[in-house]
């Protein structure tokens, strides 16, 4: 407890708020854009819809805030709102002019806020001066990142009337619909005032009731629902109720709470200016800092880019990071001091050694989820949940709802785990939104027989989903992982593991399944995961110049074995990566480079003409080698995103390892045919 925080003197928003300004409609006609930046009010008809301009979807927050403008983390932001948004092939918005333009609201259409949990989106647009957002749905941690800053958001379109008279507009009109704990945050301004409040019982904490007083097995609970139970706390302060469900509002503690340089800082000058300078972190031992994204982006930054002094601004968030984790005694896991790269990706090194099944993680990423492929319930977060967490050493939480996914029947030699989550993507449950924020749950043999690794591509892009986590139940694969990776006791994991399953006669808002017998390699066109088709359904060859291999999703040790087996195939054959194309695979962790040592694949890498990288981001942000620098360029990757401008202004095509290792030896996208001989050859 800090106890200057208990002093505190707090007011609440007024019950009525009066915005006074334009509103800029985010359409997918950039003339109308430009047409709203030189000084036109859009008109908009409330009462025929048709007569609507046609509003952008799927705005994600690469798009709001690209990642080189993330490095700055101060009111600068406010220059920069919607630099990166695409519409009709052009970049409409400059530097500066949303700020110019008086705007107060941002419409959008579906799925605003997609993508990465960066909170420099909501916070540069409040910087521009937009203090409400308004869109037909929003994504689940832009949302929370909006409410948390004290953003206002709305999914009614009838307020754009009242913003426009002036009129004043009830404060129940944004709390409307929202859980008793959302409304006070709303109420109070943000989250960091309300955790101030709370701590001085100035709130109302609804107690969570499900299953009645004492009840321990009266509700069937999906494997979430029990985790979070487990995790939920109580009236008395501690941690644990006996039942949950979807619904259910309160505050989880967490095991394990991390964030990486391109949040820690933004969020460690939050803790100074509200907490104060000298106070420190609750239980330092349970936090993670890591140095991961920007190990690489001095050999890829433009000159440009340079002069602006992001690189020197990138260069100061490593600085604050360094400072802030030795003050506070923080673990920070950062670059290698005998050669350039970084002890690893945080997702591939929380996997590796120190999630545990049954645990709530929280990580200042989209991709926390990575961690639920052993069984335990993880969530990206933003900068505002990063820091107060460091205060309660717990986190909000709405309990979600929980989609099955189950895959059965036995699946292709030539089809990977990355084939089936863009199998996924590309369903109209997912595209349609009706999948936002809600557990992703994998289940059926054919995920049974995924290895840990395979599992965690499924569980990291539940993301792309945007779900709420994904998570596949523990089992004996998981008891190998945890022996074999970490040596750990095999009585204390198989343990550990009991009773995380899903009850029989849970509940679900929906079962999905798939048979993966049907599902042939799968690619993810330019512009979205979500478009996802099959490689044999290209009308046409498609020849690529750039292929990538790495990041979270596909760095992992049994990514290298599917490099490695397309390459040592090709090998075989007399043949190697094609000379029209740079083929880049770059380790998610050192102990995955030490794997891949190991076993004799970087000799195979190396004699197939791919480039090795060391562990790192890297590529996926635009911040390391394998990133496209021509409109025209074909990429294809394994990564988890291929939104406009996330990783350069090429056309990128997703696509598993080993249709990405298949594609970098043809010259074009192709699927993988493997050889009737499976033994790697020795390099």
């Amino acid at each position: 407890m800090i106890h200057s925080l208990l002093e505190r003197k707090l007011e609440k928003r007024p019950d009525k708020v009066r915005l006074k300004g334009r509103i800029l409609f985010l359409t997918e006609d950039p003339q109308l854009i430009k047409r709203q930046l030189a000084g036109e009010d859009l008109p908009w008809d409330t009462k025929n819809p048709a007569n609507h301009p046609k509003l952008r979807d799927d705005i994600s927050t690469d798009e709001i805030t690209p990642a080189h403008y993330c490095f700055y983390f101060d009111q600068t932001l406010g220059e920069i709102p919607y630099l990166g948004l695409k519409c009709g092939g052009v970049l409409p918005i400059g530097r500066n002019d949303v700020k110019k333009g008086g705007f107060v609201c941002s419409v959008s259409g579906k799925r605003r806020g997609k993508g990465s949990s960066r909170e420099q989106s909501p916070y540069a647009e409040m910087c521009a001066g937009i203090q409400v957002v308004i869109a037909e749905n929003i994504e689940r941690i832009y949302k929370q990142n909006c409410q948390n800053l004290g953003l206002l958001t709305s999914t009614s379109f009838s307020l754009i009337d009242k913003i426009r008279a002036g009129e004043e507009i009830a404060l129940s009109e944004f709390t409307a619909g929202e859980d008793e704990i959302t409304r006070q945050v709303i109420e109070y301004g943000g989250l960091f005032p309300f955790n101030v409040a709370r701590m001085q019982k100035k709130v109302f904490l609804p107690p969570i009731k499900t299953g009645g007083e004492g009840a321990r097995t009266t509700r069937a609970m999906t494997l979430a629902e029990k985790i979070f139970a487990r995790h939920m706390v109580n009236q008395k302060g501690e941690v644990g109720v006996p039942c949950v469900k979807p619904g259910d509002t309160g505050f989880a503690g967490a095991d394990l709470r991390f964030s990486h340089e391109y949040v820690t800082p933004m969020a460690a000058i939050f803790f100074e200016h509200y907490v104060g300078k000298d106070a420190k972190v609750n239980d330092p031992s349970t936090i993670l800092f890591f140095r991961d994204h920007l190990t690489f982006l001095d050999e890829v930054i433009s000159e440009e880019k340079k002069k602006l002094g992001l690189l020197d601004l990138a260069t100061q968030l490593k600085l604050k990071q360094q400072d802030f984790a030795q003050r506070q005694g923080v673990r920070l896991h950062g670059e290698l001091k005998d050669r350039k790269g970084s002890e690893g990706i945080c997702h591939s090194i929380v996997l590796e050694s120190y999630a545990l099944p049954g645990q709530l993680n929280i990580g200042s990423d989209s991709h926390t989820p990575h961690v639920g492929a052993i069984g335990c319930i993880a969530f990206g977060i933003g900068t505002t949940d990063v820091f107060n967490s460091w205060i309660t050493k717990d986190v909000r939480v709405r309990v979600p709802e929980s989609v099955k996914i189950v895959i059965r029947g036995k699946k292709r030699p030539n089809v990977t785990a990355k084939d089936f989550i863009l199998k996924i993507l590309s369903l109209d449950y997912v595209r349609s939104g009706k999948a936002l924020a809600k557990v992703m749950e994998y289940a059926g043999e054919t995920i049974v027989e995924l290895s840990v690794d395979e599992r965690a591509t499924m569980t990291n892009m539940a993301a792309e989903i945007g779900g709420f986590t994904g998570i596949v139940a523990p089992d004996q694969k998981v008891v190998e992982f945890l022996v074999e990776r970490r040596g750990m006791n095999r009585k204390q994991v198989k343990t550990m593991i009991q009773g995380l399953t899903s009850d029989p006669g849970a509940e679900y808002a929906q079962v999905i399944e798939l048979d993966a017998a049907e599902i042939t390699p799968m690619v993810a066109t330019p512009g979205d995961p979500g478009n996802g088709k099959y490689v044999r359904d290209l009308n046409t060859p498609v020849p690529v110049e750039l292929a990538y291999g790495g990041t979270c999703t596909a760095g992992k040790n049994e990514d290298m074995d599917m490099y490695a087996r397309v390459l040592a195939d090709a090998l075989k054959q007399g043949k190697r990566v094609a000379d029209s194309v740079k083929f880049y695979i770059q380790f998610g962790s050192q102990q995955t480079r030490d794997y891949a040592v190991g076993r004799g694949y970087l000799g195979i890498f190396q004699k197939a003409g791919a480039h090795v990288i060391e562990p790192s981001c890297g590529a996926c942000i635009n911040a390391g080698p394998g990133v496209s620098t021509r409109p025209d360029q074909v990429v294809i990757s394994s990564q988890n995103r291929n939104f406009p401008g996330r990783s350069g202004p090429g056309q990128m095509y997703l696509a598993s390892p080993l249709t990405v290792a298949a594609s970098a030896v043809a010259g074009y996208i192709v699927e993988y045919q493997p050889s009737e001989e499976r033994e790697l050859v020795s390099a």
